[in-house]
C-alpha cells in the first residue's frame, strides 16, 4: 500500500513539477494543473523512460463515468484520486485530500511505534493550530486527537477524516464534476480530442 501511494505521489508530482522551478502567477495555475494532467493521462507512469516505448493510458469511459457516481468510487480509482487531487490543488484546498489520504494510509499501519510517530506527524501537519496545511475541523475534534496522541489507535483520526470527507463530498466533489477538467477527462476517455485546457 505504501509503495502504491509513493508511486502515485511520484507520478503525480512528476506531472505537477514546474519545469523551471519558478513560481508562476496564480491565474495560470489552473491551466498548468490541467495541462499537466493531460500529459499525465497520455503516458503510462509504469512505462520505461525511453520515449519510443511509452504507452498511452486513458481511463476507460466506464471508469470516468463511475467517478460521477460517488466520491468513494472516485477515490477508489488511482487515476480518479490523482485527477481529484489536481482539481483540489487548482481550487487551493488540497489540504483536505492530502489529510484524507494520510489518514487512509495511517489506518493500515500495524506497528504501534510507527503508528504513534505517524500520528504525531499528521497532527503537526494538519490538525495543530497554525499547522502548515491546517484543515477545518472543530475544537472538540482537534482536542480529542491531541489527547489520543500518546496511545494512538487506527481510529484516532476517524472523526476528523469523516468531517473532511463530508466537506469534500458536499463542496469540492460537485464542483469537480461540473468542472471543465472532468468534462475533458470524459472526452479523453472516449478517445476524442479535447479543446484546449484553457
Amino acid at each position: 500500500m505504501r509503495d502504491a501511494l509513493y508511486e502515485k505521489d511520484m507520478s503525480c508530482s512528476a506531472c505537477l513539477r514546474n519545469s523551471g522551478g519558478a513560481v508562476e502567477p496564480q491565474r495560470s495555475t489552473s491551466k498548468n494543473w490541467r495541462s499537466r494532467l493531460g500529459i499525465f493521462l497520455k503516458t503510462s507512469p509504469h512505462a520505461p523512460p525511453a520515449k519510443t516505448q511509452r504507452k498511452q493510458y486513458r481511463p476507460t469511459t466506464d471508469e470516468v463515468n463511475q467517478w460521477a457516481q460517488s466520491l468513494d468510487k472516485l477515490l477508489s480509482c488511482k487515476y480518479g484520486t490523482i485527477a481529484f487531487r489536481l482539481f483540489m490543488k487548482s481550487e487551493f484546498c488540497e489540504e483536505n485530500i492530502e489529510f484524507w489520504l494520510a489518514c487512509e494510509e495511517f489506518r493500515h499501519i500495524k506497528s504501534p511505534t510507527k503508528r504513534a510517530a505517524r500520528a504525531k506527524r499528521i497532527y503537526k501537519k494538519f490538525i495543530k493550530s497554525e499547522a502548515p496545511k491546517e484543515i477545518n475541523v472543530d475544537f472538540n475534534t482537534k482536542d480529542g486527537i491531541f489527547k489520543s496522541l500518546h496511545c494512538s489507535t487506527q481510529s484516532s483520526f476517524i472523526a476528523a477524516q469523516n468531517k473532511v470527507y463530508g466537506l469534500m463530498e458536499n463542496n469540492s466533489y460537485p464542483r469537480f464534476l461540473q468542472s471543465q477538467l472532468y468534462t475533458q477527462l470524459c472526452q479523453l476517455a472516449q478517445g476524442r480530442e479535447c479543446k484546449s485546457w484553457e
